[in-house]
């Protein structure tokens, strides 16, 4: 195949175009590298991939247009991976957020309409699950959004519908739910939880808990979203659909501290009386999520590689 992914120096984005490029597939990469995101990290993702030659690089933004038609075209499939991915960042920039992630997608659907690419996979999270309390999360039903972020990826994942119906373009929504692995940037304030907590530990630095530390998370393993779009990518059946991406497992806060504490002591006794320090809640969060991945598993044949140990284990090494 030859796939088109866009935010392909991101941390996900990065880890599709290794894989599909591991399977002798073409790619054609696109990233704006935002200043949200720190740029010697994606750099270093994209360092083992432009010397590939069935890997080409543009440097473009999913909110232009004309640069999303380029990217798009002669391609089979499109992975649309570019986001402000930030609950915190969307409520301090909503217009920011709806750019990036609604009009972005937008014009990403538009390209792929117009350069008859075969389907687009595209992020969805799970954020849309907003106030809704039941556990764990079936994809049928949704509470109210919680933050501009979450309002964003519901947004998305009606227009892959409008665009379905009124223009036959094959989609398929992947809500994922904490993803995490190996060169995660760990800084900035709206830095991922597991690589900012492996960061803060190493350096002997503190680690904040917003909230009382009983929130729960379905934490992913990124190798687990790197299959599950892969296999949405080639199944005629998943088209029109969203699935949940993660693992159908519950963490507290408090116990993912303790777990990282035990992985990490070995090589670094100094943390080992470390304790986390709490803040308040952070508005926007949800205050559990679970993901019921039933219909991924029929539908797609997703079949989780990493557990969340596996994933913690994977990640420290590279570290």
């Amino acid at each position: 195949m030859k796939v088109f992914i866009s935010g392909a120096a991101g941390f996900i984005g990065s880890r599709l175009a290794k894989a599909l490029l591991a399977r002798g597939d073409t790619v054609v990469g696109h990233d704006n590298f935002d200043p949200y995101y720190h740029r010697s990290h994606k750099e270093r993702h994209l360092r083992d991939l432009i010397e590939q030659p069935r890997f080409t690089f543009i440097e473009g933004d999913v909110c232009d247009l004309g640069a999303c038609q380029k990217a798009a075209q002669g391609v089979d499939h499109a992975l649309h991976e570019a986001a402000l991915c930030s609950v915190p960042g969307s409520i301090d920039d909503p217009i920011r957020a709806n750019a990036s992630n609604v009009t972005g997608t937008v014009n990403v659907f538009i390209a792929a309409r117009d350069q008859k690419v075969k389907s687009v996979v595209y992020a969805s999270s799970s954020a849309v699950y907003g106030d809704d309390p039941e556990l764990p999360k079936t994809e049928a039903k949704i509470g109210q959004a919680l933050s501009p972020y979450a309002v964003t990826k519901y947004v998305d994942e009606l227009y892959a519908q409008v665009f379905a119906r009124c223009y036959g373009l094959a989609t398929v929504g992947l809500r994922y739910f904490n993803v995490f692995g190996p060169r995660q940037d760990p800084e900035g304030a709206y830095a991922a939880v597991i690589p900012k907590w492996i960061a803060a530990l190493i350096k002997n630095e503190p680690v904040f808990i917003n909230g009382d530390g009983k929130t729960t998370r379905d934490f992913c393993y990124v190798a687990n979203v790197v299959q599950a779009n892969l296999l949405a990518a080639c199944t005629k059946a998943a088209e029109q659909k969203v699935f949940n991406v993660a693992l159908n497992q519950r963490t507290t806060l408090n116990e993912l501290f303790q777990f990282l504490k035990r992985h990490l002591e070995p090589d670094y006794p100094h943390i080992r009386h470390v304790q986390p320090q709490y803040l308040p809640f952070r508005p926007g969060d949800v205050r559990h999520s679970q993901a019921d991945v039933r219909k991924a598993v029929r539908a797609l044949g997703y079949a989780p590689t990493h557990l969340l140990a596996e994933g913690i284990r994977d990640t420290i090494i590279v570290v």
